[in-house]
């Protein structure tokens, strides 16, 4: 496997490299949406993120990654091995898996594993990337790409959380949350609504306007290129550090206040923004919680608000005929007059 580029190596962005370790502290933040120009790293800083996350504790054994801490969403598999007395744990990688946009339905959700049903004439089942996705990332790479029937597909279980097959005389039902990251270039077209709506964050990703940021971006990618091992090396105690900080800001969230005066903030901020449904202020809220346990900070306050509305709202945005100003400059806006 080709060693990633370090996380903590990657220049500038400070914005999508601050909404992925959100993501990482808080799934329930509902994913990442980076957009943007081409050859600005965003499917660097996503490659990244999946070396830089600490592991996670599962069932040994389950094809599923379920966790031992949830037995109520365990795969009919590990209800199995419950019964028999053989549950056992083991530490994997938290599974960042990619989603082609070539991909058939049967490798996505799963089918019926053809070599055991030729060999030995039995009826098994082949997991596909969603189950190998559970408790991890499912990255799509130009997102605005991906064909209809698996966007309606993925809509279908991040709603539910759960990948349910009926074909070939299989029925299986199990768990399917993951946090959705998704890349894209805005001038190969746009998202539609409803997937759009489902990712958590979305964030702006430019190419560096300034000299002293395009030399050093230049400058590390070709020092990684030509002696990996040692690049590697010099950024491994900025990638223990930011680790270590995920793994504190896990901790502490569950701490974390959200006062009313936040949250009142936050809804009028969603209205002055005139966005659809509540699932602004959700994710505006976890986002800004999530960043606050990241601080150490017991609370959540203003600052919290300020800095994660604009890739928590800015895409929820219904379009105005009556003003023609991008959606970061309507946000903005929106800030300065409830947040001051």
């Amino acid at each position: 496997m080709a060693t990633a580029f370090p996380f903590s190596a990657i220049v500038g962005q400070d914005e999508m490299k601050l909404a992925l370790i959100i993501a990482a502290v808080d799934p329930k933040v509902g994913g990442v949406l980076a957009f943007g120009d081409r050859g600005s790293g965003k499917s660097t800083a996503v490659r990244a993120l999946a070396t830089l996350l600490p592991k996670m504790k599962v069932v040994a054994g389950c094809r599923y990654n379920c966790d031992p801490e949830r037995p109520a969403e365990f795969c009919d598999e590990c209800r199995v091995r419950v019964a028999k007395g053989a549950l056992k744990f083991a530490q994997v990688p938290v599974p960042v898996v990619d989603l082609p946009l070539g991909a058939t339905e049967d490798r996505v959700v799963g089918a019926l594993d053809l070599e055991r049903a030729l060999a030995r004439g039995e009826k098994a089942f082949e997991p596909g990337l969603l189950a190998r996705a559970h408790r991890g990332f499912l990255y799509i790479d130009e997102a605005n790409l991906l064909e209809d029937h698996l966007v309606d597909l993925l809509l279908d279980v991040a709603a539910s959380g759960e990948n349910v097959v009926e074909r070939e005389g299989l029925s299986i039902r199990h768990p399917a949350r993951f946090v959705l990251v998704g890349t894209g270039n805005p001038e190969e077209g746009e998202l539609r609504p409803q997937l759009l709506d489902r990712f958590g964050m979305s964030v702006e990703v430019k190419t560096p306007n300034d000299l002293p940021s395009r030399i050093e971006v230049v400058r590390r990618r070709d020092e990684f290129d030509s002696d990996t091992a040692a690049f590697t090396a010099t950024w491994a105690k900025e990638e223990t550090k930011l680790r270590k900080g995920i793994t504190s800001a896990r901790e502490r969230l569950p701490s974390v206040a959200v006062p009313d005066a936040s949250l009142e903030r936050a809804a009028r901020l969603c209205m002055a923004l005139g966005t659809d449904g509540l699932r602004g202020e959700l994710t505006l809220m976890r986002a800004a919680r999530a960043l606050a346990a990241l601080e150490g900070k017991k609370a959540v306050g203003d600052e919290h608000l300020r800095r994660v509305a604009p890739s928590a709202l800015r895409h929820r945005l219904r379009r105005n005929p009556l003003d023609d100003a991008g959606s970061s400059v309507r946000v903005d806006r929106a800030i300065a007059e409830v947040l001051g």
